[in-house]
């Protein structure tokens, strides 16, 4: 079974808000333990956590062993203040403060850097990415700082623009990447960016009745169409369903990723060596 190179700990698969209440006060050891099972359950003995801001994924990464797991996590991640990430992580206002969560990752014994360059699909409106991409010099000097302590650093990015900032700026995977050019699709091959697409954050909402089908089968389409163009321009994909978000279940996530990259790429075993390939050099995000 592939390993999951996307997952949130903390987060239930079914309310973002039960799971804030859950761990707010401090990491309820035994959900964390309930989901470590499932991987268990599922035969996946890898998980790249995203990070969160309650210390979930750190305890996970103390507990995984004991469910044979190798267990990754920035401990938290990164984004500038007024801009999103909070939900996972810490903000900084100046690059001296962001320099200063680094070290806080480093005295945690994080495995990477994880950061936040752009917004999430607003699946409410239009599916527009929310808020303005950070600049390319600013995402730069952040890639600088992780590489200069040694990190590996995971770019949540999300429009075709804010992916060739992140992927010239030197980052080390592309989280998410929806709205996807063949230009950026190309970058990222450039510089020899691991694209994780989490697809599964949208094709599993469909038909769930919480947001538009239409909208999201449009969105489905798009997602399908970059994928098309990655595989074709040769680029480095791994497998990660962003397990905890909404319709997306521990365990069961990974391989809900899978059978929809199977959907669209065909399942042969020229695309199962590519996702272990993927998954390989994701497992090399540990701390050197």
């Amino acid at each position: 079974m592939f390993g999951e190179c996307h997952a949130h700990i903390f987060m239930n698969g079914y309310d973002y808000r039960s799971a804030v209440r859950a761990h707010e006060r401090k990491p309820e050891e035994q959900l964390i333990r309930l989901h470590l099972k499932s991987y268990q359950n599922t035969c996946v003995t890898f998980v790249r956590d995203g990070g969160d801001r309650f210390g979930a994924s750190l305890l996970a990464r103390e507990l995984a062993p004991e469910y044979g797991i190798t267990y990754l996590t920035p401990g938290f991640a990164i984004h500038k203040e007024g801009c999103y990430g909070k939900v996972v992580g810490e903000g900084y206002t100046t690059l001296k403060e962001y320099a200063a969560l680094v070290k806080k990752v480093k005295k945690l014994h994080g495995d990477f850097i994880k950061i936040m360059t752009t917004g999430i699909m607003d699946f409410d409106t239009d599916g527009h990415i929310t808020g303005e991409p950070l600049s390319y010099s600013e995402v730069k000097e952040m890639v600088h700082i992780a590489h200069e302590e040694g990190f590996k650093v995971m770019s949540h990015t999300n429009t075709a623009r804010a992916v060739i900032g992140a992927a010239k700026a030197g980052v080390d995977s592309i989280e998410h990447g929806n709205y996807q050019s063949l230009e950026s699709i190309q970058c990222m091959r450039e510089e020899n960016v691991v694209w994780v697409p989490t697809v599964v954050t949208v094709k599993n909402l469909i038909g769930c009745g919480r947001y538009s089908d239409a909208l999201l089968k449009d969105i489905w389409k798009i997602q399908q169409d970059g994928l098309r163009m990655a595989w074709k321009e040769g680029v480095q994909i791994a497998l990660g369903s962003d397990a905890g978000a909404f319709m997306v279940p521990h365990g069961i996530g990974i391989r809900n990723e899978y059978q929809a990259l199977c959907t669209v790429l065909g399942e042969t075993e020229d695309l199962k060596n590519h996702l272990e390939q993927g998954e390989k050099r994701i497992r090399g995000f540990y701390n050197q």
